[in-house]
């Protein structure tokens, strides 16, 4: 089983159209992929969620949800509003393993790096697991100080930064946007590795899956998505 956690600088930079997009693409080299979102948040029982979602663009059917809550909150302030208990690590993890048969796991956090999805974050997770971090991050302004904040702090923990990605890469980007294309690796030391155009996540299913390994540099998607890559 190889393992990427999938994370990013804010909410609302398309962590999950990304997570999408990545088992999309490992699904078509031929991987048995299963994504995992320990926390959902501002979602009642029954209605969809990030996993659906990520379902209905990438077609992978194995997902696991550990926890949800009904307000829109990070899941440990949400968790505690409702009178749920909050997450474990040691639960979380465990879980996690359970899905050791798939090739590839992807595992979605909530929001940034160190948003709370219950007793522990994301960054506690990727170092008991020993799992590499994608970090998504936003085109445009501002988006050099939220990135280096969270590449330093993976390095800072000892945890791998496995690439950056752009979660929506603007029709017609402006100057700033043009720019963090090359200030971004410069800053942070770390590759992008993916692009994503901005409102894919509204394309259907084939759609999506057809065009998403077209996202990612072929290089790093043979060592981290293909199933023998």
């Amino acid at each position: 089983m190889s393992l990427l956690f999938v994370t990013g600088t804010s909410t609302d930079v398309g962590k999950t159209i990304v997570t999408a997009a990545l088992a999309a693409t490992a699904r078509a080299a031929g991987a048995h992929v299963a994504v995992c979102k320990p926390a959902q948040t501002g979602m009642g029982p029954g209605e969809p969620g990030d996993l659906s979602e990520i379902e209905r663009l990438s077609g992978v059917s194995r997902t696991l949800e550990l926890a949800r809550y009904p307000d829109p909150l990070a899941p440990d302030t949400a968790a505690r509003r409702c009178g749920a208990p909050l997450l474990t690590l040691a639960e979380t993890a465990a879980a996690i393993d359970s899905c050791a048969d798939a090739d590839l796991v992807l595992v979605e956090g909530a929001g940034g790096l160190l948003v709370r999805m219950g007793e522990f974050t994301l960054l506690d997770l990727a170092q008991k697991l020993d799992a590499p971090v994608l970090l998504v991050t936003a085109a445009g302004l501002g988006t050099l100080n939220h990135t280096e904040l969270t590449t330093r702090t993976l390095h800072a923990a000892g945890v791998r930064c496995a690439g950056l990605v752009i979660g929506s890469w603007p029709e017609t980007p402006d100057l700033a946007s043009e720019c963090n294309r090359t200030d971004l690796p410069a800053v942070t030391g770390v590759d992008i590795v993916g692009t994503l155009p901005s409102g894919v996540g509204r394309w259907s299913g084939a759609e999506f899956s057809d065009a998403a390994p077209g996202w990612f540099d072929p290089e790093w998607s043979a060592r981290h998505l293909h199933p023998h890559g």
